[in-house]
């Protein structure tokens, strides 16, 4: 007498398999926040949970995450864009130099700044495509330049403003509060959601995904590849242009060596948010979700009286553990277990039996 097969203990279908995984690559960040969340507050109850700690988190992360921003936008395009941290520093020693010493209004400042960042951006852009350097070298070379005109306009020193101080109406860019909250925190939010809208929403978001995860697809349907990436570098200056308007106000003084303090943090932010929201893609909710688990993480250990030491310990490791978890998020998509309904459909390829291997279209 054959027994039949008892259903629970049966496999359970791979399509809901396939549902759990992705369920948890989606939104398994958001929930190692929570996490975090609960365990630093039942391990430091009386400083943690706290309005004081909300409101350092906030703005202490706030500049961190604009710029983890700034790196996502060429990592969907494939790049990587190394001068970041150099540009940042670049920035807010040129936000105080026109306001101390060239006595600009200050929001004149801030806006030839931000163009200015605009402008870098765009050469890096064209450094890297049209000059057919490698992202990695190019932008390090493009750092370096800019870390030697930083030391130039600050002779080595730094900018401090007189007695008179600073504009109250600059420093409030990054001071002030809105509905209770660190003012920093909205424009974090509103840049997200700004980025989040082009990415998603907007033909020229699809137009550089495709460009990062099949330049030659990209090619074959007539995107213009080295245009696209010029604008994703393009992008990424400006909200490093932006970040340092508010490093500036933040600081009040002009220090030509901190800019690279924020390199790591913004890499490790971006990096491990590909794996976050839409897995195996770099993009702007995920990076978000990132930093957060890093200002959780790191706010936690800061309260519990690690060394100083252990902040880049953490950073390191977590940007280790970030390109480990993109690359298999990014291989999932590829082999289909993870594709998501709403990620970008890439071009169609050329049929073989066409003489000339496919004609090139023109962008959907």
């Amino acid at each position: 007498m054959s027994a039949s097969p008892s259903s629970s203990t049966s496999p359970s279908p791979p399509h809901r398999r396939g549902r759990a995984g992705q369920l948890v690559s989606t939104y398994g960040l958001l929930a190692l926040t929570a996490l975090l969340l609960l365990v630093f507050s039942l391990l430091l109850p009386r400083t943690f949970p706290t309005r004081d700690t909300v409101d350092s988190t906030l703005s202490d992360q706030s500049i961190p995450a604009v710029l983890a921003l700034a790196a996502t936008v060429p990592i969907v395009t494939g790049a990587f864009d190394l001068s970041i941290g150099y540009g940042l520093g670049l920035a807010h020693v040129m936000v105080m130099q026109l306001i101390v010493n060239e006595r600009w209004p200050w929001p004149w400042a801030c806006l030839a700044v931000i163009a200015g960042g605009v402008v870098v951006g765009a050469l890096n852009g064209v450094v890297v495509e049209f000059g057919r350097i490698d992202s990695f070298i190019a932008t390090l070379g493009t750092g370096g330049m800019m870390y030697a005109v930083t030391g130039w306009v600050t002779g080595g020193g730094r900018i401090v403003p007189g007695p008179q101080g600073l504009p109250t109406a600059f420093t409030d860019l990054y001071d002030s509060r809105f509905l209770g909250l660190p003012v920093p925190a909205f424009y974090v939010l509103a840049l997200a959601v700004a980025l989040w809208l082009v990415l998603e929403r907007l033909p020229l978001g699809r137009y550089l995904y495709v460009v990062g995860s099949n330049p030659r697809a990209a090619d074959l349907v007539g995107i213009p590849i080295r245009r696209y990436t010029v604008y994703a570098f393009t992008a990424s200056g400006l909200l490093v242009g932006f970040a340092g308007v508010l490093l500036a106000a933040q600081q009040q003084i002009g220090n030509p060596d901190v800019g690279l303090d924020y390199l790591l943090p913004a890499f490790v932010g971006a990096l491990l948010g590909s794996t976050a929201v839409k897995p195996g893609r770099p993009n702007a909710l995920g990076t978000l979700v990132a930093v957060a688990v890093l200002a959780v993480g790191l706010t936690g250990i800061g309260q519990m009286g690690a060394d100083f030491w252990t902040i880049p310990l953490f950073h390191g490791g977590t940007l280790l553990l970030a390109v480990g978890l993109a690359g298999y998020s990014a291989r999932r998509l590829r082999t289909g277990t993870g594709t998501s309904r709403d990620a970008p459909t890439p071009p169609p390829e050329p049929s073989s039996s066409t003489p000339d291997g496919g004609t090139a279209g023109t962008p959907p």
